[in-house]
């Protein structure tokens, strides 16, 4: 079949706080890490052995899916990092960097790897993506998307001949400079060969560096344009996008856990909830043993994570609470992603706990 390599070394600046103390990978989406989606996909298309490098917060994603039993898969870390001063200092050799170290390990990478950006939900024929790679003798495919032209910018774009060989490739260019709408995915195909192009040591990224050489010296190298899911969570404004959509139903794969206990609305186990004095109107998920007082209005899609703690007469609409987030009375959150330190807005503006400039009250369910 092939194997699979997630790449998940990065810090993810651009969304946090949401990985202020969590690496993005881990980043939740209704109640599950967005890699425990990947690895699943992943082990349904049948890649049973899996790489991932990491770096920034590792212990978090090793902890978790530790050799990935649970899932029917095998799992393996490489770490990229030194000790420095007696502390462990993450120090990340770029993506392309990061699977040639691995190469030079234990040449873990001797047949068809199929490659994973560590942030993004997909639900990628992987079968089909690999029969068009083999059929083509391809060294390398990149899955790419068609995006409408005024969404360019926001995209690495791909130029490709039409028998699908890439020859060039634009950085979010303007939609009048754009010269193709297929936008790069991270999803790529890479037979063994590819990585002895990468130099042995070097911090080497696969965007910017491997596939230019790609190009230039006229390898084998195509595109896939592929009609797919994928939702990529760049900045925190695409994770609460992505909340919505997941909570809509409109991502397949990702079902809703709980307990329908009327239309549009889950609960999970031991909550305490007057349901004939609040008002709730789905589609709402309210996890286990969350307490929700009287008066409460909550406006779907929303997500209310275990443990939370809803005073009487506060109002969420379309909105993520982390798990163990206590919201005030009267408190009215919209369209936000809240957790019990610090509460973000659709458009990434944060505030924190404790700020007294916050005209928003909320805290920790368990103080």
């Amino acid at each position: 079949m092939a194997k699979g390599m997630i790449l998940a070394a990065g810090q993810s600046t651009r969304v946090r706080p949401l990985t202020t103390d969590l690496p993005k990978p881990m980043v939740p989406i209704l109640g599950k890490p967005l890699m425990e989606y990947q690895i699943e996909h992943l082990a349904r298309h049948g890649i049973k052995q899996i790489m991932v490098n990491v770096a920034y917060h590792h212990q978090k994603i090793e902890r978790y899916f530790g050799d990935g039993h649970r899932w029917g898969v095998e799992i393996g870390y490489s770490f990229e990092g030194v000790m420095a001063h007696g502390e462990v200092v993450p120090r990340p050799m770029g993506s392309a960097g990061g699977m040639r170290r691995i190469q030079d390990f234990s040449g873990f990478f001797d047949e068809t790897t199929l490659v994973l950006c560590g942030d993004a939900l997909i639900d990628l024929d992987i079968g089909s993506a690999l029969h068009e790679h083999k059929t083509k003798g391809a060294l390398a495919s990149l899955v790419a998307l068609e995006v409408q032209p005024v969404e360019v910018q926001a995209y690495g774009i791909v130029v490709a001949e039409p028998g699908g060989q890439i020859v060039s490739f634009q950085e979010k260019p303007t939609p009048a400079a754009a010269k193709s709408t297929l936008a790069s995915t991270g999803i790529y195909i890479f037979e063994p060969a590819v990585l002895d192009l990468v130099p042995s040591g070097q911090v080497y990224d696969i965007g910017l560096q491997l596939f230019p050489q790609l190009v230039a010296d006229k390898l084998p190298f195509f595109v896939q344009n592929r009609f797919f899911n994928w939702i990529d969570i760049g900045r925190v404004s695409d994770y609460w996008s992505v909340l919505q959509r997941v909570l809509r139903g409109a991502v397949a794969e990702v079902d809703m856990p709980g307990r329908e206990v009327k239309p549009g609305v889950w609960v999970g186990l031991n909550t305490s909830i007057p349901w004939d004095q609040v008002a709730i109107e789905g589609p709402v998920y309210i996890g286990s043993s969350v307490r929700i007082e009287p008066g409460v209005s909550i406006t779907g899609p929303s997500w209310i994570g275990h443990g939370s703690h809803l005073r009487t007469g506060a109002k969420v609409v379309r909105s993520v609470l982390f798990e163990y987030t206590r919201i005030a009375a009267d408190m009215r959150f919209f369209e936000m992603i809240v957790s019990p330190e610090y509460c973000v807005d659709r458009r990434g503006d944060t505030q924190y706990r404790g700020d007294e400039t916050a005209q928003l009250r909320w805290g920790d369910a368990r103080a």
